[in-house]
């Protein structure tokens, strides 16, 4: 055999058993759900909160309709509680499996074409290492303007990378717009909207040279690594980090409940291991989040926008998440956020809502950008959710990701305008 045949071999048994490697979700089922009246909202907060097993996909429990996805043995449970409580309901998908391998199968069939370290954000989602490996690919073809730094290390020891891009010319601490992503392992849209802004300021510098005149980008696209990786080799719903909890049965904690400003509030998070909103059992105490606190902690006194991507749902989310009171400054972050939705808008006819998170949501509590307001003094602290697409709303085709990130992109760079433009280096 030839080297290249034995290549190709391996490359297609490798394949073939992440594939098969991979929670398939056979006959995990879709209902939606039609809400009428604020008792079923509210009784679909308690459902949430005590059905682990019962994965509410909708962002907000209190619009009319939403999506719970459940696995097989708890579907006459759901069914029976559903008409307990006169809740009308159809079912959407009875087998979930022949579409998690479809957009598994067409992920990997299109990076193949693909070669590393280069990467076309439009043409696949990509897994930790990969991005980690363009990352550090992107020195060496921007030497003046990219710096790569390892700032730790996930709990299954990967690492942790941060992208700062410049304009080159060499001036020192200016005010910096720092952007996350992937903080909940599912979002997989927002590694790729990370990915799509670096390749907008650096493979498209002159059109958005005005934009690093004053000041810097820093970018981490992968926080929650494990979790990430996770939802890429064994189960593709996977929200939480990897490390283990002081239950045996429930793994993970939600990094975005776990940092250190007003952590705790049972409105908003939890003290239950199995649930996906679990704060964890004390602030920091996730790898991940520590690096996420250290790197905002760097800039601290130059950070005038955080921005944090998420999916799904059309929101600019503004602090605070854990009380009903407005922060100081609150009207001058509005209007960076109106900024960008009526770029949107005008753009694409998208509609973002935008607010305050627990009104315009639901209330959080210890989330990243709270702590980047009230511990950090981010001049603005933002979540940006991204749009829904695929059955999930967090799982979109690849084809969907142009669609996404184009739009989404256009709202991001006039966000940075207005601050840019009001907040002056």
């Amino acid at each position: 055999m030839t080297s290249l045949f034995l290549g190709l071999v391996t490359l297609l048994l490798l394949q073939t058993k992440v594939l098969f490697a991979w929670q398939d979700y056979k006959d995990y089922k879709v209902y939606e759900l039609n809400l009428q009246g604020i008792e079923q909202e509210v009784l679909i907060q308690k459902l949430s909160r005590e059905k682990p097993l019962w994965d509410f996909l909708t962002p907000k429990a209190n619009e009319s309709s939403l999506r719970v996805m459940i696995p097989p043995e708890e579907s006459d449970n759901l069914i029976t509680t559903l008409k307990i409580y006169n809740l009308e309901y159809r079912l959407l998908i009875d087998d979930l499996a022949p579409y998690v391998k479809a957009q598994r199968a067409e992920n990997l069939k299109r990076k193949k074409l693909i070669q590393l370290p280069h990467i076309d954000v439009l043409a696949a989602f990509y897994t930790h290492s990969e991005i980690n490996e363009y990352l550090d690919s992107l020195p060496e073809r921007f030497p003046k303007r990219v710096q790569v730094k390892h700032f730790g290390w996930s709990y299954e020891r990967r690492p942790l990378k941060v992208l700062t891009i410049s304009n080159g010319d060499g001036k020192r601490d200016k005010p910096v717009i720092l952007i996350d992503g992937t903080v909940h392992a599912r979002e997989w849209i927002s590694p790729s909207m990370a990915l799509y802004i670096i390749q907008q300021l650096l493979d498209n510098y002159s059109e958005n040279k005005e934009l690093l005149e004053d000041y810097d980008w820093v970018i981490m696209p992968v926080v929650n690594a494990d979790g990430y990786e996770y939802t890429h080799t064994d189960s593709r719903y996977w929200r939480k980090t990897r490390r283990p909890t002081s239950n045996p049965d429930c793994v993970g904690t939600d990094i975005n409940r776990n940092f250190a400003h007003e952590w705790g509030h049972d409105e908003g998070s939890s003290s239950d291991p199995c649930e996906d909103i679990y704060r964890g059992e004390r602030p920091f105490d996730q790898p991940e989040s520590q690096v996420l606190r250290d790197v905002l902690l760097h800039y601290k006194g130059r950070l005038n926008f955080y921005l944090s991507l998420h999916s799904y749902g059309n929101y600019l989310l503004l602090p605070w998440g854990y009380t009903k009171e407005f922060p100081e400054h609150y009207q001058d972050m509005m209007n960076v956020a109106d900024a960008g939705a009526k770029a949107i808008v005008h753009s694409t006819n998208g509609i973002y809502s935008y607010g305050s998170t627990y009104y315009v949501l639901y209330p959080t509590s210890g989330d990243t950008t709270d702590f980047a307001l009230g511990a950090i003094n981010a001049t603005v602290a933002m979540t940006m959710e991204l749009p829904a697409a695929g059955f999930m709303g967090f799982d979109p085709w690849v084809s969907h990701i142009e669609r996404l990130v184009t739009e989404s992109w256009v709202g991001v760079r006039a966000m940075a305008v207005e601050v840019i433009t009001r907040y002056p280096a």
